[in-house]
């Protein structure tokens, strides 16, 4: 059985300012839950409409409507757990790092880090205005890499300064990716969604690289942040064939 309070304190959790406020975050279905379990992660409570003793032999068993109320999605899956947020690591200056300026998709920013995970980079780091990584749907889209992927938000602008490696950056008129010359310990930087990267890191930018087009120009969109993403750390890995 869940309490008032409990489901009150659940839905807060929706809001980044109550997760800010209270130190815990969301976390939906048994692999991302055990996933971050495995990662060490503090759990706070877990409830479940099946047996989850593997997981904490303190959880409260619901039924299917209790946990549909207290889900974040549409169709709630067997289990739901509350994290506590663990504690930011200060972002380091070495390996290849993906930067983001101003990423605002969940869906997006959970994506990227889960293309983190699969080509072996360790770290991503968020400008202060992107989407806030333990936003739920954030944390369904990354299936368990969150756990995974050390994640950090600062001044992209200093940490840019500061890590003294080559940078790269997604635009539509840099040189092709297929001919640039890639580094193994380098920043790419991906930028917003509408506006691209910012002015004023563009300025630091080294190497400008585009991922080029073989449809047709005049029909074909643009790919989202999250596609280039993965198709750029792709080249990355294949050229320098090494993970941080």
């Amino acid at each position: 059985m869940i309490s008032k309070s409990q489901i009150k304190l659940i839905t807060s959790l929706q809001q980044k300012k109550y997760r800010n406020k209270t130190g815990l975050f969301i976390a939906e279905g048994r692999k991302i839950i055990s996933d971050l379990l495995v990662a060490n992660l503090q759990l706070h409570s877990l409830f479940a409409t099946e047996d989850a003793s593997n997981l904490s032999n303190q959880y409260v068993e619901v039924n299917a409507r209790e946990l549909q109320k207290i889900s974040s999605l549409t169709t709630a899956n067997t289990m739901l757990a509350i994290f506590h947020i663990p504690k930011m690591i200060s972002a380091k200056t070495n390996g290849l790092t993906v930067v983001l300026d101003a990423v605002r998709d969940p869906g997006n920013l959970g994506t990227i880090i889960r293309l983190c995970d699969w080509f072996g980079v360790h770290q991503l780091v968020c400008s202060l205005d992107t989407v806030d990584c333990f936003n739920p749907k954030v944390v369904q889209a990354t299936m368990g890499s969150i756990a995974r992927v050390q994640i950090s938000y600062t001044d992209i602008l200093r940490y840019i300064k500061e890590a003294e490696l080559p940078v790269y950056a997604a635009v539509m008129d840099g040189t092709s990716v297929y001919e640039a010359s890639l580094k193994s310990d380098a920043i790419l930087v991906m930028g917003n969604e509408a506006n691209g990267i910012s002015q004023p890191i563009q300025k630091l930018i080294e190497e400008k690289v585009t991922i080029p087009y073989f449809g047709n120009p005049d029909t074909a969109e643009s790919l989202n942040v999250a596609t280039a993403t993965g198709i750029l750390l792709n080249e990355f890995r294949r050229i320098t064939g090494t993970s941080n």
